[in-house]
């Protein structure tokens, strides 16, 4: 019986061993030890690869219905390689369907079903159609637009070039796969004026059609739909003192947007203004490095900013003269890549950085008193921070989907992830 006893014990001991434990960015890793996601954290986790990474998307509306919460879900995106030889560059529609709840709370029970579900995971698979087209030079960034029932895109080339694709054609061919494939398509307009490259780039929400781009030599422009194309403003507004990194237009007026540039400046512009007396209201030394992106929440009179630095901070449009953020946060180690309020809710925002992180985030959130804290490890964490998603290497860009609540989409080099956490 002591012998019986003396088992069980040195097994408990071996599961006490072997407990998992939660990793926080920045702890080391023993030899023997590796990361495991954990998929109870997810209502859904889906990856996809399209060879030559692609740094920027955008996902494309579609009409399956708004708020949908229902699994499995189909999402529609377009986005831009940069591959290692310039001509071998694509833009490319993406439609990953079929993408189940990939975490149900009976997982781990024993079931007599699993032969069934066997016979389920074939249907249980995510499907992805693709239609690709060559693009000239690599893919800085891709910004979408519904420009009456006409789903647009413009891209910036690394060639220092613009350019406005109409995505009919290749829409149809990932909704009915047998349909002739689009080998060629050349671009609805292409603007030349810039005469460097660049990464800014904004559709109005407000005003079909309008877009802005800003170029790494400090200039931003405005397009107007005119006949035949697009009306290019060969006056850029002035104010910057070095690249544009970010574009975003107001939510709720015509003429406003706002841009952050490598000066460490944030502008906000009225574009019914002569362009040499555009620039309204400025936030100098915004960042102590490179602001890189910025996102203007739809609800609120809130500017989302991310920079080299590694610092998230939050403007009040209210009080922007004062040149003070109302809200800072520093907790990626790396440059900030990409952020993005979510369109549902306007406390909550996602970050993205070259750390290897997306993190997300919810200004409601207050911290916690001493003694509710305890001596727990992520104490030391803001208290704001809801969730950090890792996996991918060098992320780039993320999105959430304004038609799925919840669900994320991001891009890196090592491919792309589409996820919901049961955090948002």
């Amino acid at each position: 019986m002591e012998e019986d006893q003396d088992i069980e014990m040195e097994e408990e001991t071996s599961k006490r061993s072997k407990k998992k434990d939660v990793y926080l960015p920045g702890d080391p890793l023993d030899e023997e030890e590796e990361l495991v996601m954990d998929e109870s954290a997810y209502e859904m986790y889906h990856e996809a690869q399209t060879g030559a990474p692609c740094l920027s998307f955008d996902i494309l509306r579609d009409n399956l219905g708004e708020n949908r919460t229902a699994f499995p879900h189909t999402c529609y995106i377009v986005c831009g390689t940069q591959a290692p030889k310039v001509t071998g560059n694509r833009l490319i529609v993406m439609k990953m369907s079929n993408l189940v709840r990939t975490y149900k709370e009976n997982d781990n029970e024993d079931s007599d079903e699993d032969d069934d579900e066997d016979e389920d995971d074939e249907y249980e698979k995510p499907n992805l159609e693709v239609s690709l087209v060559p693009h000239p030079g690599g893919v800085n960034r891709i910004r979408a637009a519904m420009v009456g029932d006409v789903h647009l895109a413009a891209s910036w080339s690394e060639l220092g070039h613009v350019y406005i694709w109409n995505l009919t054609k290749q829409l149809q061919a990932v909704d009915t796969p047998a349909s002739p494939s689009v080998d060629s398509l050349e671009p609805q307009f292409a603007f030349k004026g810039h005469m460097c490259e660049g990464y800014a780039v904004d559709w109005s929400p407000l005003v079909p059609g309008v877009l802005a781009t800003g170029d790494c030599n400090k200039n931003i422009h405005i397009w107007r739909p005119a006949s035949g194309g697009w009306h290019v403003d060969q006056r850029p507004l002035i104010g910057h003192s070095t690249s544009v990194e970010d574009i975003q237009w107001s939510p709720t007026e015509n003429s406003v947007l706002a841009s952050c540039s490598v000066d460490r400046t944030i502008r906000i512009w009225d574009t019914n203004s002569e362009p040499h007396k555009a620039c309204k209201l400025t936030a100098a030394e915004a960042h102590d490095r490179d602001i890189n992106v910025i996102s203007w929440n739809r609800n609120d009179a809130f500017i989302l900013s991310g920079g080299d630095d590694g610092v998230i901070k939050i403007w009040d449009l209210r009080r922007f003269k004062s040149g003070e953020p109302v809200a800072v946060f520093k907790h990626h180690t790396s440059p900030i890549t990409s952020v993005e309020w979510n369109p549902k809710d306007s406390t909550v925002f996602a970050a993205s950085g070259s750390d290897d992180q997306v993190t997300l985030w919810d200004l409601s959130v207050e911290r916690e008193t001493e003694e509710q804290i305890g001596h727990d490890r992520a104490a030391n964490l803001p208290p704001q921070l809801l969730f950090i998603h890792q996996g991918q290497s060098d992320i780039k860009e993320l999105h959430w989907h304004q038609q799925i609540p919840g669900v994320i989409i991001s891009t890196a080099h090592s491919g792309f992830n589409v996820f919901k956490t049961i955090s948002v």
